[in-house]
Protein backbone atom coordinates (compact mmCIF):
# COMPACT_ATOMS: atom_id res chain seq x y z
CA UNK A 1 0.00 0.00 0.00
CA UNK A 2 1.22 3.62 -0.95
CA UNK A 3 0.87 6.51 0.70
CA UNK A 4 2.67 9.85 0.52
CA UNK A 5 2.85 9.94 4.24
CA UNK A 6 2.89 7.07 7.20
CA UNK A 7 2.21 8.03 10.48
CA UNK A 8 3.41 5.40 13.55
CA UNK A 9 0.71 6.16 16.55
CA UNK A 10 -2.67 7.55 17.19
CA UNK A 11 -1.35 9.53 19.76
CA UNK A 12 -2.52 13.60 20.27
CA UNK A 13 0.94 13.85 17.94
CA UNK A 14 -0.50 11.73 15.57
CA UNK A 15 -4.11 13.07 15.35
CA UNK A 16 -2.50 16.41 14.77
CA UNK A 17 -0.45 15.23 12.04
CA UNK A 18 -3.10 13.60 10.16
CA UNK A 19 -5.35 16.37 10.15
CA UNK A 20 -2.76 19.24 9.05
CA UNK A 21 -2.31 16.58 5.93
CA UNK A 22 -5.91 16.28 5.06
CA UNK A 23 -6.40 20.26 5.34
CA UNK A 24 -3.72 20.40 2.64
CA UNK A 25 -5.84 16.91 1.26
CA UNK A 26 -1.93 15.14 1.23
CA UNK A 27 -2.68 11.15 1.36
CA UNK A 28 -1.63 9.69 4.68
CA UNK A 29 -1.92 6.58 7.00
CA UNK A 30 -1.72 6.25 10.81
CA UNK A 31 -0.95 2.66 12.39
CA UNK A 32 -1.33 2.19 15.15
CA UNK A 33 -0.70 -0.71 17.60
CA UNK A 34 -3.52 -0.41 19.93
CA UNK A 35 -6.90 -0.60 19.34
CA UNK A 36 -8.17 2.48 20.01
CA UNK A 37 -6.37 6.10 19.44
CA UNK A 38 -5.16 8.17 22.24
CA UNK A 39 -4.71 4.40 23.91
CA UNK A 40 -2.33 5.98 27.01
CA UNK A 41 -5.11 8.23 28.12
CA UNK A 42 -8.05 5.86 27.65
CA UNK A 43 -6.31 2.63 29.00
CA UNK A 44 -2.90 3.71 31.23
CA UNK A 45 -3.87 7.35 32.74
CA UNK A 46 -4.83 7.71 36.50
CA UNK A 47 -7.84 9.07 37.32
CA UNK A 48 -6.96 11.93 38.95
CA UNK A 49 -4.87 12.91 35.76
CA UNK A 50 -4.82 16.83 34.18
CA UNK A 51 -3.38 18.22 31.69
CA UNK A 52 -0.38 19.72 33.44
CA UNK A 53 -0.28 22.91 31.28
CA UNK A 54 -3.40 25.78 30.84
CA UNK A 55 -5.27 24.54 27.69
CA UNK A 56 -4.32 27.61 25.79
CA UNK A 57 -0.96 25.83 25.04
CA UNK A 58 -2.13 22.37 24.59
CA UNK A 59 -4.20 22.41 21.73
CA UNK A 60 -4.38 20.10 18.85
CA UNK A 61 -4.21 22.45 15.41
CA UNK A 62 -7.21 23.73 14.11
CA UNK A 63 -9.77 23.49 16.71
CA UNK A 64 -9.44 25.36 19.85
CA UNK A 65 -11.04 23.33 23.23
CA UNK A 66 -14.38 24.45 24.21
CA UNK A 67 -14.60 27.68 25.98
CA UNK A 68 -17.08 25.76 28.71
CA UNK A 69 -13.50 23.27 29.81
CA UNK A 70 -11.37 24.80 32.61
CA UNK A 71 -7.47 26.44 32.25
CA UNK A 72 -6.03 22.57 33.48
CA UNK A 73 -8.67 20.04 31.60
CA UNK A 74 -9.55 16.53 33.22
CA UNK A 75 -8.33 13.42 31.66
CA UNK A 76 -11.97 12.35 30.11
CA UNK A 77 -12.30 16.17 28.80
CA UNK A 78 -9.15 15.96 26.60
CA UNK A 79 -10.18 12.61 25.50
CA UNK A 80 -13.85 13.56 24.64
CA UNK A 81 -12.18 17.18 22.66
CA UNK A 82 -9.90 13.89 21.16
CA UNK A 83 -13.08 12.25 20.32
CA UNK A 84 -14.34 15.31 18.56
CA UNK A 85 -11.35 15.73 17.01
CA UNK A 86 -10.97 12.70 15.37
CA UNK A 87 -14.24 12.98 14.13
CA UNK A 88 -14.01 16.66 12.75
CA UNK A 89 -10.68 15.51 10.49
CA UNK A 90 -10.91 12.05 9.63
CA UNK A 91 -7.52 10.03 10.23
CA UNK A 92 -6.88 7.53 8.35
CA UNK A 93 -6.52 4.76 10.84
CA UNK A 94 -5.24 1.39 10.64
CA UNK A 95 -6.00 -0.27 14.63
CA UNK A 96 -4.24 -3.04 15.89
CA UNK A 97 -1.33 -2.78 13.51
CA UNK A 98 2.76 -2.91 14.65
CA UNK A 99 5.41 -1.70 12.91
CA UNK A 100 7.89 -3.93 12.50
CA UNK A 101 10.59 -2.43 10.87
CA UNK A 102 11.14 0.53 8.18
CA UNK A 103 14.00 0.96 5.96
CA UNK A 104 14.71 3.97 3.34
CA UNK A 105 15.64 3.52 -0.41
CA UNK A 106 17.85 6.45 -1.04
CA UNK A 107 17.54 5.68 -4.84
CA UNK A 108 13.69 5.49 -4.67
CA UNK A 109 13.57 8.14 -1.92
CA UNK A 110 10.88 6.11 -0.32
CA UNK A 111 10.43 4.23 2.88
CA UNK A 112 9.52 0.36 3.43
CA UNK A 113 7.66 -0.32 6.65
CA UNK A 114 6.58 -3.48 7.48
CA UNK A 115 3.76 -3.66 9.67
CA UNK A 116 1.94 -7.01 11.20
CA UNK A 117 -2.11 -6.99 12.05
CA UNK A 118 -1.95 -8.33 15.98
CA UNK A 119 -5.29 -10.06 15.09
CA UNK A 120 -4.64 -12.04 11.54
CA UNK A 121 -1.03 -12.02 12.17
CA UNK A 122 -0.76 -10.95 8.45
CA UNK A 123 2.01 -9.06 7.45
CA UNK A 124 2.12 -6.08 4.99
CA UNK A 125 4.66 -4.03 3.64
CA UNK A 126 3.02 0.28 3.07
CA UNK A 127 5.30 2.66 1.32
CA UNK A 128 5.71 5.99 2.00
CA UNK A 129 7.64 9.26 1.13
CA UNK A 130 7.55 10.38 4.20
CA UNK A 131 8.02 9.28 7.64
CA UNK A 132 6.42 10.72 10.50
CA UNK A 133 7.14 8.51 14.16
CA UNK A 134 4.27 9.90 16.77
CA UNK A 135 4.47 7.40 19.14
CA UNK A 136 6.00 9.34 22.36
CA UNK A 137 8.21 8.94 24.72
CA UNK A 138 5.96 7.09 27.54
CA UNK A 139 4.77 3.85 26.10
CA UNK A 140 6.96 2.02 28.21
CA UNK A 141 7.36 2.34 31.66
CA UNK A 142 10.97 1.84 32.95
CA UNK A 143 11.49 0.09 36.61
CA UNK A 144 14.78 0.90 38.15
CA UNK A 145 16.92 -2.08 39.01
CA UNK A 146 16.87 -1.56 42.52
CA UNK A 147 18.43 -3.86 45.00
CA UNK A 148 16.41 -6.11 47.11
CA UNK A 149 13.54 -5.17 44.56
CA UNK A 150 12.77 -8.89 43.08
CA UNK A 151 12.68 -10.58 46.86
CA UNK A 152 10.04 -7.15 48.00
CA UNK A 153 7.31 -8.89 49.89
CA UNK A 154 4.84 -6.25 48.45
CA UNK A 155 2.90 -5.09 45.91
CA UNK A 156 4.96 -3.07 42.90
CA UNK A 157 2.78 -0.49 40.46
CA UNK A 158 4.27 1.92 37.71
CA UNK A 159 2.63 4.39 37.53
CA UNK A 160 1.33 3.81 34.18
CA UNK A 161 -0.52 1.42 35.83
CA UNK A 162 -1.54 2.61 38.58
CA UNK A 163 -5.61 4.28 38.95
CA UNK A 164 -6.59 5.06 42.03
CA UNK A 165 -5.69 5.67 45.70
CA UNK A 166 -8.69 4.25 46.76
CA UNK A 167 -7.28 0.75 47.36
CA UNK A 168 -4.70 1.97 49.16
CA UNK A 169 -5.96 3.33 52.53
CA UNK A 170 -4.46 3.00 55.16
CA UNK A 171 -1.18 1.30 53.70
CA UNK A 172 2.42 2.40 53.73
CA UNK A 173 2.98 3.75 50.24
CA UNK A 174 6.94 4.70 49.04
CA UNK A 175 6.64 6.56 45.56
CA UNK A 176 10.00 6.21 43.76
CA UNK A 177 10.35 9.51 41.35
CA UNK A 178 9.32 13.03 41.84
CA UNK A 179 8.07 13.84 38.66
CA UNK A 180 4.45 14.53 37.27
CA UNK A 181 3.39 11.64 37.92
CA UNK A 182 5.38 10.63 40.91
CA UNK A 183 4.12 13.75 42.75
CA UNK A 184 0.39 13.63 41.68
CA UNK A 185 0.30 10.29 42.51
CA UNK A 186 2.14 10.78 45.93
CA UNK A 187 -1.17 13.70 46.33
CA UNK A 188 -3.45 11.05 45.29
CA UNK A 189 -2.27 8.90 47.75
CA UNK A 190 -2.66 11.17 50.71
CA UNK A 191 -6.14 12.23 49.64
CA UNK A 192 -7.43 8.41 49.96
CA UNK A 193 -5.40 7.96 53.46
CA UNK A 194 -2.48 5.99 52.48
CA UNK A 195 0.80 6.53 54.19
CA UNK A 196 3.26 8.11 51.87
CA UNK A 197 6.51 8.66 51.19
CA UNK A 198 8.22 9.55 48.22
CA UNK A 199 12.29 9.68 47.26
CA UNK A 200 13.52 12.50 45.52
CA UNK A 201 16.77 11.83 43.81
CA UNK A 202 18.23 15.24 43.46
CA UNK A 203 17.74 18.33 46.09
CA UNK A 204 14.48 20.26 45.35
CA UNK A 205 13.57 24.15 46.32
CA UNK A 206 10.58 24.02 47.80
CA UNK A 207 8.05 27.45 48.12
CA UNK A 208 4.56 27.97 48.73
CA UNK A 209 1.89 28.25 46.31
CA UNK A 210 1.30 31.98 47.48
CA UNK A 211 5.00 32.71 45.86
CA UNK A 212 4.25 30.52 43.30
CA UNK A 213 1.34 32.68 42.17
CA UNK A 214 3.09 36.47 42.39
Amino acid sequence: MKKEVLIVGAGPSGLATAACLNMFSIPNIILEKEDCSASLWRKRAYDRLKLHLAKQFCELPHMPYPSTFPTFIPKDQFIQYLDNYQARFKPNIVYCTVVDSANYDKYKGTWSIMACDKVTGEVKEYTAKFLVVATGENDEGMIPDISGLKTFSGEVVHSSFYKSGAAYTGKNVLVVGSGNSGMEIAYDLSNFGAKTAITIQSPVTRFTLKHALH
